[in-house]
């Protein structure tokens, strides 16, 4: 944890000179590019496997008529798509692997500023803001100092529409994306309902900045709106229909 506070304090020193009261912010936001950049390669591996099931979709819809839904072929079944994945060398865990990473990042950064101390010593990192709004406050502290529309409310009303465009902007992305998407023969069990549910999932992370402490909410923006930035560059060769006016 120490070393991870001294890699802030370092950036934050290093973007005085152009943030000068906010620069422990802007490092936040710079470590998180860092992150993310690290993670990028993973990133462009999911794309090439996510588009890779796309185009096995046929032969997976195949299978499943195959072995149909009984139970007892259910893991024949199974067996069946891990060897197709294995054969077009097609991992299904890819498109887990950036977020996952990303994880142990995110949680440093929340406990980095939840606490009073860090290896024994006051947790001078507490003192620093963005703006009005101390970075290790919370939505519910600036809500009770001055309000929504006071100077540390207006830093989340700030964040609250950043969050709530990049959501918008995934949810009609990925709504078109998946009416996009192959499917031939039978759906798999529960596919209707993900695909009205997985749309929706951007916009946990309004929650998500409204509990948080706000270095950890800066760091949550941050990523999501490079997600939805990354994804259109890594998505940009996949077929979408045509919105309707």
């Amino acid at each position: 944890m120490s070393v991870f506070a001294t890699l802030v304090e370092q950036l934050a020193e290093l973007l005085e000179p152009l943030f000068a009261a906010s620069a422990t912010a802007a490092a936040i936001i710079a470590f998180t590019a860092l992150v993310r950049l690290a993670v990028h390669p993973l990133s462009r591996a999911a794309a090439r496997g996510q588009k890779a099931r796309t185009r096995l979709a046929p032969q997976l819809a195949e299978l499943r008529v195959k072995y149909g839904s009984n139970a007892k072929d259910a893991e024949r079944l199974q067996k069946a798509t891990m060897e197709l994945y294995a054969r077009e060398k097609v991992s299904p865990l890819s498109g887990c692997l950036p977020s996952l990473l990303q994880l142990p990042a995110f949680f440093l950064m929340y406990h980095l500023f939840s606490n009073a101390e860090i290896g024994g010593e006051p947790n001078g990192l507490l003192g620093h803001a963005l703006f009005d709004a101390p970075l290790g406050g919370r939505w519910t502290d600036a809500l009770a100092d001055g309000g929504m529309f006071g100077g540390a409310g207006l830093v989340y009303v700030a964040l609250f529409v950043i969050v709530a465009a990049v959501a918008t902007f995934t949810y009609r992305r990925t709504k078109r994306q998946m009416a996009a998407a192959p499917m031939t023969g039978e759906q798999m069990p529960g596919m209707v309902a993900m695909t009205k549910v997985v749309p929706l999932l951007s916009f946990f992370t309004l929650a998500t900045v409204a509990v948080v402490p706000l270095a950890a909410a800066l760091y949550v923006v941050t990523s999501t709106t490079w997600t939805a930035v990354e994804r259109v560059f890594l998505y940009r060769d996949t077929p979408m229909p045509v919105a309707q006016l």
